[in-house]
């Protein structure tokens, strides 16, 4: 809510300085006439409505530019954890020893195709993609898809920034 209140208010503001606009000519154009007011307060009235639609494009501007540094950011960041994630399978395949076509049907099988479409992917029959993925869980010590995937999400979400903990661990401090 804290974010959306300055959009708010530079909506509001536009609104009201359109509508003193927008209302002066609807009434000239149906000859309707409001009890007249001196120039001077009219030019005040007009002129800072003029100041409340530069202001409000000022700040629509100013949070436009906020909002893309924003996106920016986090582009970057899941960039980044692309770029782990696939650093982290890399190692967890070395680890494990996997050959060159079961390291490419690993990566097919997290992605969440099917044996058939890795099949089809690796000009293969599903009977070797079966035999393969039997290995990788076998070299990797899970029985699943379901599990080979967690192990990763596991890794990743054990890497929090800056030294934090993973809720699941604990730091063990040695008295001597």
């Amino acid at each position: 809510m804290r974010r959306q209140l300055p959009i708010l208010l530079i909506f509001a503001v536009q609104a009201a300085c359109a509508l003193f606009f927008v209302s002066d000519i609807v009434m000239s154009v149906f000859g309707i006439y409001a009890n007249p007011i001196s120039w001077q307060s009219r030019e005040i009235l007009e002129l800072g409505a003029a100041l409340g639609l530069v202001l409000g494009l000022v700040l629509g501007a100013m949070a436009l530019r906020r909002s893309l540094r924003e996106v920016a950011h986090t582009r970057e960041k899941l960039r980044r954890a692309s770029g782990a994630f696939m650093e982290l399978l890399a190692e967890r395949f070395a680890e494990w020893g996997l050959t060159p076509a079961e390291r490419d049907v690993a990566l097919f099988a997290i992605k969440g195709l099917s044996t058939a479409e890795i099949a089809v992917l690796r000009t293969t029959s599903e009977g070797t993609v079966k035999a393969q993925t039997n290995a990788i869980y076998r070299k990797a010590g899970v029985s699943g898809r379901g599990q080979l995937l967690s192990l990763f999400i596991e890794d990743l979400m054990e890497e929090l920034p800056s030294g934090a903990v993973a809720p699941t661990e604990t730091k063990s401090v040695a008295l001597g």
